[in-house]
């Protein structure tokens, strides 16, 4: 069996979960109304999610804007935190599964102190969130960050910047990226910090290793518990290698169905969101019965 999901946001509902504003703005009024929005956004996508036969969600970073930031102004999980255990019970009835990726600027290896103490603030953030959601089977995604003109380095100490993260580990899953970091390095930090790789598609075409596609999957699905996570995009022909098209392409969909090892969970990368899916459905009706 596989399901589909899609990152952060419904165009066909037009709702977000990533509602954000500037850090000049950081004030508890601000803050709370922008979190109410991606909240009511959350419950709207949950909804629409499961009748129009998704199983997958990922959750925007700025769920709770600027969460993690020193000056955030009151504290988030106290007061959301009632909310977001209905959300996730929500989730769960309506058999969502949930997840968070922090972007490039979490990068637990840097050489530099202080973007280590921001990154795992972060991290410890997006695991806050899920462990408040009740999401067991929640996966928090990350990627290895920069070499630094050294990689062995770097991967050592990516790993032992996250080997005492406790909550973070819980949740975390390591992933391939399309420049630096190809499948088999990442396994070997997945390795280190017993937690689960997650192979992306279009990363792996543009930097394969030694592994092809169902070989990268083989060695990858095994160091997951539960159900493998697979990212799955295609390249907009229009852009720079690794920016993702509007809708993933029939022969990468097949490509992926063609290497896949066992049934997996299938988080599409796509521009267009639910509208980029394989198979995605009918627009029309949903943003009036989910309004």
């Amino acid at each position: 069996m596989i399901r589909l999901g899609y990152p952060c946001e419904n165009l066909t509902l037009r709702a977000s979960t990533n509602h954000t504003l500037r850090l000049a703005s950081l004030t508890e009024e601000r803050v709370r109304a922008k979190v109410a929005e991606n909240l009511k956004d959350l419950e709207r996508i949950l909804r629409w999610n499961r009748e129009a036969g998704f199983g997958l969600f990922r959750i925007g970073q700025h769920l709770v804007p600027f969460a993690s930031h020193p000056h955030f102004p009151y504290d988030w999980a106290k007061a959301h935190g009632e909310e977001l255990r209905r959300l996730g019970a929500l989730a769960r009835a309506l058999g969502q599964r949930l997840s968070m990726h922090p972007g490039p600027y979490v990068n637990p290896g840097s050489p530099n102190p202080q973007v280590v103490e921001r990154s795992l603030a972060e991290l410890r953030y997006s695991a806050r969130v899920l462990e408040l959601l009740g999401a067991e089977d929640g996966v928090l995604v990350l990627h290895l960050g920069g070499t630094h003109g050294d990689r062995e380095k770097a991967l050592r100490r990516f790993v032992e910047n996250l080997r005492g993260e406790k909550g973070v580990l819980r949740h975390l899953a390591v992933e391939n990226d399309e420049r630096l970091w190809g499948v088999e390095e990442v396994l070997r930090a997945a390795e280190a910090l017993g937690v689960p790789a997650v192979v992306d598609t279009l990363h792996h075409a543009l930097n394969p290793g030694r592994l092809s596609l169902g070989e990268a999957l083989g060695l990858a699905f095994p160091t997951w518990r539960g159900k493998p996570k697979v990212h799955l995009a295609s390249q907009d022909p229009s852009r720079r290698p690794g920016a993702h098209a509007f809708a993933v392409a029939e022969a990468d969909w097949e490509g992926l169905l063609g290497a896949l090892p066992a049934p997996a969970d299938v988080m599409v990368e796509a521009k267009g969101k639910e509208g980029g899916c394989p198979g995605q459905p009918s627009r029309t009706p949903w943003a009036e019965k989910y309004p």
